[in-house]
């Protein structure tokens, strides 16, 4: 019966070295976020995490007097896009949501990204190479920014992912915390309303 017993004991505690021991491997190398992002995406695939397709009540003025940096070393000045409908995305690579929401921003890009509708994928990694080595493997092909300076108050946030769109007469039409699903028809036809108000109005 004692023998029995450390049979158990011992079994169970090489399952628990083997399951700490798998743990630790995800950590040390990372895939530990690309297993959550996995799982969230997962759960963005359901559907239950749609962004809002309705603009915000209170609508306050977009600052654009801020630079940043693209991932090639030069600096923009926000005010470039003036005028413009913007998709203003805070992101991270340390952040598995951010990872997670991704492939469904990219694609919303590739049906909607124009002239006129402007995607700013703005990057909060202290190491801006970390970013360059993510979009590379990714294979992503909507603009990535960094913040060489802080952000204007308007576009504060506690947590990220954070999403903002910038209607072009200036306003923050829409302001997501958390991880969304964004390549919706509803969410594609709020950014269409936002553009073509503003152009059936000059």
């Amino acid at each position: 019966m004692a023998s029995k017993k450390k049979k158990s004991v011992k079994r169970e505690l090489i399952e628990w070295g083997v399951f700490l021991g798998v743990i630790g491997i995800l950590f040390i190398t990372g895939w530990h976020k690309n297993l959550a992002a996995g799982v969230q995406q997962l759960v963005l695939k359901t559907g239950t995490m749609q962004a809002s397709a309705k603009k915000d009540t209170e609508q306050v003025n977009a600052p654009y007097n801020f630079k940043l940096r693209t991932l090639d070393g030069k600096l923009v000045n926000f005010e470039e896009f003036k005028g413009k409908t913007v998709f203003l995305n805070l992101w991270a690579t340390w952040c598995p949501p951010c990872i997670a929401e991704m492939p469904d921003i990219h694609k919303l890009y590739k049906e909607v990204g124009s002239d006129k509708i402007k995607f700013v994928m703005v990057s909060l990694d202290n190491e801006p190479q970390k970013a360059v080595n993510f979009i590379q493997r990714k294979g992503y092909t909507f603009p990535v920014y960094t913040a060489p300076g802080n952000l204007p108050q308007a576009y504060a946030s506690r947590s990220i992912p954070t999403t903002f769109v910038i209607s072009p007469k200036g306003k923050i039409v829409v302001k997501h915390k958390g991880m969304a699903s964004y390549n919706t028809s509803k969410f594609k036809k709020l950014l269409a309303d936002i553009t073509n108000q503003s152009l059936s109005k000059n």
